[in-house]
């Protein structure tokens, strides 16, 4: 347990001291005992991200600064896009014309329509004319050589009228086609574009921006810190000898310099099992209760995570303990060194569960 505590925390911790300057003599006394966890850490905002850029370009605009609150899906930062910004152009020029050409007043269908509706006008009189004839070639009213002459001229328009329905539908499938891959080229060019227009992913408070206008930004770079601003937390770091007293739904009192004298209440929500070798320490986190302090990113803090609370037990100073599990106590004049069975600690007092008793009269080592 590390060697220094919150001066706050007074309450919980009694320090004891001797009047007897001479052998510095005390007796064991019932106390309410509180047994806590030091830690250290920093606050945090909850959902926090970093936004990314996904193009090369330069950082031609920018429409929030740090410590503004944006909302979700807002432009943030604009970058340089010339030659993305002429491939959109093209294709949505690609793309209405397209448009035009499949549309209802499509001028290419209009005129293929019209040749459509003329040949079948012409179907229609060499049908009446070729019926005609066949009347009078079969009562031998006229030749054979004008029988059939009209004979062709009605199958010739027939599939004259057939070509021009599949030519028709053809243009129309191709069109249509057209029309599809314009739309699929304008949505990819659309969206390189918005690789162009940084935009955040949630609501929050800008908390850093790690680039400023004009410089160039690089595909993957980091731009800005973003977090939310209404939900924050503790992030605790407990040393290894103590983590595995820590429970989830601990209390933890805390305390930030930048507020002075003020406590603040949370409760241990996670616990992460990975040890981090650099400073031997595991991460806690906790969760404030009603009263939060404001959410400026990485405030230090210092917290007692209360581990026991004993309304009456038998203590003694700890300054008394000697080695782990001895004491010194006098009997009958002589001084003698005796064990005893410890319960929870602080760092000032100790819990007495065996080898002493409130007449004990223990004495400081020479």
């Amino acid at each position: 347990m590390k060697q220094t505590i919150i001066s706050l925390f007074s309450t919980i911790f009694f320090l004891i001291s001797c009047n007897n300057d001479k052998d510095q003599e005390t007796s064991p006394q019932y106390r309410s005992l509180t047994e806590a966890v030091y830690a250290s850490g920093n606050i945090y905002p909850k959902n926090e991200y970093k936004l990314t850029a996904n193009a090369d370009g330069f950082l031609v605009r920018q429409t929030a600064f740090e410590g503004d609150v944006v909302s979700k899906n807002q432009l943030i930062f604009q970058l340089e896009s010339i030659s993305q910004d002429a491939r959109l152009e093209a294709s949505s020029n690609i793309l209405r014309q397209a448009e035009a050409n499949y549309g209802d007043n499509s001028p290419v269908l209009a005129e293929l329509t019209s040749q459509l509706r003329n040949a079948r006008t012409k179907l229609s009189n060499d049908s009446i004319n070729f019926n005609r004839y066949k009347e009078l070639y079969d009562r031998s009213a006229t030749t054979k050589i004008e029988y059939e002459r009209a004979e062709l001229a009605y199958q010739t328009s027939k599939n004259d009228v057939i070509a021009r329905q599949k030519a028709l539908q053809r243009t129309k499938s191709q069109l249509y086609v057209d029309l599809q891959n314009s739309q699929s080229s304008f949505r990819v060019n659309a969206r390189e574009g918005d690789n162009f227009r940084i935009k955040t992913f949630e609501a929050g408070k800008i908390y850093e921006i790690y680039k400023k206008q004009g410089e160039l930004v690089r595909r993957g770079e980091q731009v800005a810190l973003i977090g939310d601003a209404n939900e924050i937390y503790a992030q605790l770091a407990i040393d290894e000898s103590d983590f595995v007293k820590v429970k989830i739904g601990q209390e933890v009192l805390i305390k930030i310099d930048v507020y002075k004298d003020k406590v603040f209440k949370a409760k241990v929500s996670k616990l992460y099992p990975k040890l981090n070798k650099a400073d031997q320490t595991f991460r806690v986190d906790a969760e404030f209760e009603t009263d939060k302090p404001n959410a400026y990113y990485g405030m230090t803090l210092e917290a007692n995570i209360i581990i026991s609370q004993n309304a009456r037990v038998l203590t003694i100073p700890k300054n008394y303990l000697v080695g782990n599990d001895s004491v010194w106590i006098e009997q009958n004049g002589d001084k003698k060194k005796i064990r005893i069975i410890k319960g929870v600690e602080n760092l000032d007092l100790v819990e007495i569960k065996g080898g002493l008793h409130e007449k004990s009269i223990l004495v400081r080592e020479n």
